[in-house]
């Protein structure tokens, strides 16, 4: 696995692995209008890729085609300290279609407590959580 990182102008940087697929970063704390998410909402956006594809191959095994899926990820890092690391992350689950609840709740769980690379690597430092939404119903 490789990337490759291109400055555009000040902080705004463009990064792209090896098939071309490229994302722009910049830091929004120094740019009036960023050009790119933030390296630490890159990580948040990271797990919810990864578990994504979890969930849904979690349930595609089991005959289940989700009409949708969505997430929403909150992360909350360290006020005071440098680095500020995230100490708390929560992610919302929302699953529609004809799956049952037990069954979304179970791929989520598989996927955040065992298979979700980004989430297992993060939680060294930061407590994750998530709750699961079926068809508009909390789990």
């Amino acid at each position: 696995m490789k990337v490759t990182l291109n400055r555009i102008e000040n902080y705004h940087v463009s990064v792209s692995n090896n098939t071309g697929h490229e994302i722009h970063l910049d830091n929004k704390s120094a740019s009036p209008q960023p050009q790119g998410a933030s390296p630490m909402e890159l990580l948040l956006m990271g797990i919810a890729g990864c578990s994504s594809i979890d969930i849904i191959a979690i349930l595609n095994k089991q005959k289940l085609d989700p009409t949708s899926l969505r997430m929403e990820v909150e992360g909350h890092r360290e006020e005071v300290k440098v680095p500020s690391l995230f100490d708390k992350i929560h992610v919302q689950v929302f699953i529609d279609g004809d799956i049952p609840e037990e069954k979304a709740q179970r791929a989520a769980k598989l996927s955040f407590e065992k298979y979700c690379s980004v989430s297992k690597t993060l939680e060294a430092t930061a407590e994750i959580t998530y709750q699961v939404i079926v068809n508009g119903n909390k789990l």
